[in-house]
């Protein structure tokens, strides 16, 4: 196969700039795509979806009161209603299933599960079991992320994750659902993306809680870290049939120039967004380049902490959407070199699938204990509209067939990839982006909350039905 994932599919470029496509999707005959046991999934995230944000004794999180404060989120949207998932779940769950997906990864919202003195909340624990049995009687694989960003406001207000008593009120929670939820979940993920909520949520302050500190990003890594390893061994003792695992968003770094500057400048990018989580799970330390970047930040670990954090994984997750062009700022950092003349999604991002490739193969280089990986997120933002009824997303087929390719090629390159997550199921609430970034493989109508299945949704149900017709 071609080095160059965009080019695999090398008829499909100009059937794109053409806006249509007769089967783009349908990977060729050799892929490991059409492997039976290759779970193909949509993945979503409790407050982008759900709504209710007050009903049925759910408390405040973080991103309740960030998105209420002027500003913060693109016009002024919010996640108290988003798709409405907390009452239309039922038929949600049959547009999945219609859909032929045979996984789905969701979250649960931490603030809906439990009251502020760490009691149950019956109610809303009962929402998530009717959700999860229901899927099950459907055949779907669940993985279950525990937390999606949204914190409780009231663990926030005592310090959110600069406490570390934070990483033990995780571990509490994550005591209960794994016993109320034990054998409904084939997958625990116990966090999502923690380089999001460190460094977007306590180092430049694009995310809740909104505080912008070095400092404070790293503390709040090791203190989500530590949250993850004291609950690994809590969601095996009580689901001891489920996996155990965590995921990542991974970031592919490339080099402005030859230079050493810029060479040294894509290697930190790198440490940055992927060592820095990755290392402490899998060689439990930090890689110290990442102080190299941010001097002084070093934080507080007590003994104990590495072995706990690095406990071994039946999984990692990786979400992965676009490469970073960089070159040095002259200092001891990167900085951002946009390119000229690449595709890119609504989002800005550059659409890169080889990045997706490189880095998968360079883990299974650098991490020799790396586990089974599932691509838990892996999508693309665009202005998508309903016309006659029909979403043609072109763009969308061709980055999710491109990356699928990658993938493709990063198993016959010896990675254990098991599985793959479109993002998202259905268009949603885009974090501070609001409303007008649509990444779903459905279209939701937020004035009535009319899903609409996109072109995209309807190929890969359409490849899903072909491989189970050749099984």
């Amino acid at each position: 196969m071609a080095n160059d994932a965009s080019a695999v599919f090398d008829t499909l470029s100009p059937a794109v700039s053409k806006g249509s496509l007769a089967d783009p999707f349908t990977p060729p005959a050799d892929s490991s795509l059409w492997r039976k046991n290759f779970l193909l999934g949509a993945a979503t995230a409790s407050y982008q979806i759900e709504g209710a944000v007050n009903e049925d004794g759910r408390l405040p999180s973080i991103w309740d009161t960030f998105s209420a404060i002027p500003g913060k989120v693109l016009a002024g949207d919010t996640g108290a209603v988003a798709c409405d998932h907390y009452h239309r779940w039922e038929a949600d769950v049959e547009m999945l299933a219609s859909l032929g997906l045979e996984g789905y990864r969701l979250s649960i919202a931490w603030p809906r599960v439990m009251d502020a003195a760490g009691a149950p909340n019956r109610k809303g624990i009962d929402f998530y079991k009717r959700l999860l049995n229901r899927l099950k009687e459907k055949g779907i694989t669940t993985f279950v992320t525990l937390y999606h960003w949204d914190l409780p406001q009231h663990l926030e207000d005592r310090g959110g994750w600069l406490n570390r008593d934070t990483a033990y009120r995780f571990a509490d929670y994550a005591d209960l659902m794994s016993c109320e939820l034990a054998g409904t979940v084939d997958a625990w993920a116990t966090l999502n993306e923690p380089w999001c909520s460190a460094y977007l949520g306590y180092g430049n302050g694009h995310h809740a809680p909104g505080l912008a500190n070095d400092r404070f990003a790293t503390q709040a890594m090791h203190h989500l870290l530590l949250a993850h390893g004291l609950a690994v061994p809590v969601l095996r003792a009580n689901d001891p049939a489920s996996q155990k695992g965590i995921v990542a968003n991974i970031g592919r770094g490339t080099a402005n120039s030859d230079s050493a500057a810029d060479q040294r400048a894509a290697h930190l990018f790198e440490v940055q967004h992927n060592a820095w989580i990755l290392d402490p799970l899998l060689k439990g330390s930090y890689p110290q380049d990442l102080f190299e970047l941010w001097p002084g930040t070093e934080p507080l670990v007590l003994d104990g902490d590495m072995e706990t954090i690095s406990a071994p994984l039946d999984f990692l997750g990786i979400n992965y959407y676009f490469r970073t062009n960089v070159a040095s700022d002259g200092a001891h950092g990167f900085r951002d070199v946009p390119l000229e003349g690449v595709e890119r999604t609504q989002m800005g991002w550059e659409v890169y699938p080889d990045g997706l490739r490189d880095l998968l193969t360079g883990f299974k280089k650098t991490y020799h204990n790396l586990p089974p990986i599932y691509i838990t997120e892996n999508g693309m933002a665009s202005d998508d509209e309903v016309t006659d009824g029909r979403v043609d997303d072109t763009q969308r087929i061709s980055f999710l067939k491109r990356h699928l390719a990658a993938v493709d090629q990063a198993i016959k390159a010896g990675v254990d990839i098991r599985g793959y997550f479109l993002w998202s199921l259905m268009d949603n609430f885009e974090w501070a982006f609001g409303y007008e970034r649509r990444f779903g493989v459905v279209h939701v109508d937020y004035s009535t909350q009319k899903r609409t299945i996109k072109r995209s949704a309807e190929l890969v149900e359409k490849f899903l039905q072909e491989r189970k017709a050749k099984a």
